[in-house]
């Protein structure tokens, strides 16, 4: 504990030196839903949490519905006396914000690791996975890739707009896969790149996408699986900030349109024992075949997880590349668990049902635990679509139906926690009656 004070007193030190102009920083963690919260600290005082003084934020923070509110999940929020929880810094992750008007500092924090954490919060749900993978010798290398839509800054009556060409100043409202489109909004997305540089980001390979002014950004394999959910957590925050500041909206939302393709969230996930022995090439790749069965086996019962919200749900089955059922196939997109071609050292499973909205830590958590128990029940999968095109198995497409897959399965209390399968599943339940309780114009036009 004194030595990891001692490096982070170095880390902001260090930050103090390099940015004397900032005079706040921002610690933040990721709810439920997805979203940031945190508090903003001048930097002495944060120098001071480094060296060892509390750092308190509201436990019930954690639980804060999609847009922002409270709701009663068994005796939390209202009858709890709503009590702090300590939080702790995450090392690394202190780094200046560039498209804020003044100068500004943010910097990660987490209950994990900390004498009580909480046992809801996103990345403790994810730590306790990985600290069990751990103790088995299963460590995992993980790099997401994350899709997302620039629109116009201005919204019409609500409704998002195309960007505008800056080339043509014309409205980018084809969709199309063709590079000069990353040449056209160069200036942003090299922006949305250096930024996400500058916070600590291995960002790779941008794309173009088919959506108009959607554009997809991948991320370097990590063999911290923490850090690679910071990144894309971080990355979400900072591309939102640029783009505002190039005169966009950028936007991670799953299906912001019906006729073109949704935004996804695709995470490559390979397992290594101690010695950094491919554990999913072994045996003639029969691991990997338990590994993709166990994850066909806990999707259906994970998807308020890769589905978050109403939204996320009109993804599904949609335009391109979306998945109507639980399915796996070689080099195969229309899959949700898909095998790239590579060596035996880089074999890898691609999960790709989560939309991009959705959770990271959460994500990358049910993912391993469907990873971890297929290799302990070690069933062969059905088959591959590559094999049989009509391959798969039903997985909920509303959300109180996958609520409840997802609340009374047992081998999903067990290893994500049924403290945290009960809050999560009541929260999402909670924020779907309350996204009914408005009567939207479609239903004057069609029952008035």
């Amino acid at each position: 504990m004194k030595s990891q004070s001692a490096t982070l007193l170095a880390e902001v030190r260090a930050f103090r030196q390099n940015h004397p102009d900032v005079r706040y920083v921002d610690l933040i963690a990721l709810d439920i839903a997805g979203h940031f919260y945190g508090k903003r600290y001048p930097v002495e005082m944060l120098e001071k949490v480094a060296a060892g003084s509390p750092l308190k934020l509201p436990q019930n923070a954690v639980l804060l519905g999609a847009q922002g509110g409270l709701f009663k999940i068994g005796d939390y929020c209202f009858n709890d006396g709503d009590p702090d929880a300590n939080r702790r810094l995450v090392p690394g992750t202190l780094k200046p914000v560039s498209w804020e008007s003044q100068p500004l500092g943010q910097m990660l924090i987490t209950s994990d690791g900390t004498e009580a954490p909480i046992e809801f919060e996103p990345r403790e749900v994810l730590a306790r996975v990985l600290e069990r993978l751990h103790h088995k010798d299963i460590h995992p290398v993980v790099a997401f890739e994350l899709e997302f839509y620039l629109f116009d800054k201005k919204l019409d009556n609500g409704l998002p707009q195309f960007p505008r060409d800056p080339l043509s100043d014309d409205a980018d409202d084809q969709p199309t896969l063709h590079i000069e489109r990353l040449s056209r909004f160069s200036e942003v997305l090299d922006d949305m790149a250096q930024t996400a540089k500058a916070q600590g980001i291995d960002i790779t390979v941008i794309t173009a996408e088919i959506g108009p002014g959607q554009f997809e950004i991948n991320f370097g394999h990590s063999q911290d699986a923490l850090r690679a959910a910071d990144w894309a957590a971080l990355f979400c925050r900072s591309t939102r900030g640029v783009a505002l500041k190039h005169g966009y909206r950028a936007s991670f939302m799953a299906k912001p349109y019906l006729q073109f393709p949704g935004s996804g969230m695709h995470v490559h996930v390979s397992l290594y024992d101690g010695a950094g022995n491919n554990l999913l090439a072994a045996h003639q790749q029969q691991p990997l075949r338990h590994a993709v069965a166990g994850c066909l086996a806990l999707l259906p019962h994970c998807m308020p997880i890769f589905s978050p919200n109403h939204n996320a749900f009109r993804r599904l089955g949609g335009t391109v590349n979306a998945a109507t059922r639980a399915s796996w196939g070689f080099e195969d997109r229309d899959a949700c668990v898909r095998i790239p071609d590579s060596d035996p050292r880089n074999l890898r499973i691609e999960h790709r049902l989560a939309s991009a909205d959705a959770n990271p830590y959460l994500v990358l958590a049910a993912i391993l635990a469907g990873l971890e128990h297929g290799l302990e029940a070690r069933q062969e999968p059905i088959a591959p679509l590559n094999e049989d095109r009509s391959s798969g198995t039903d997985f909920p497409v509303e959300m109180l139906d996958a609520v409840r897959a997802m609340q009374h399965q047992q081998v999903v209390r067990d290893t994500l926690g049924a403290e945290f399968v009960d809050v999560y599943c009541e929260n999402k339940r909670q924020d779907h009656l309350a996204f009914q309780q408005e009567i939207h114009a479609r239903e004057y036009r069609w029952f008035l």
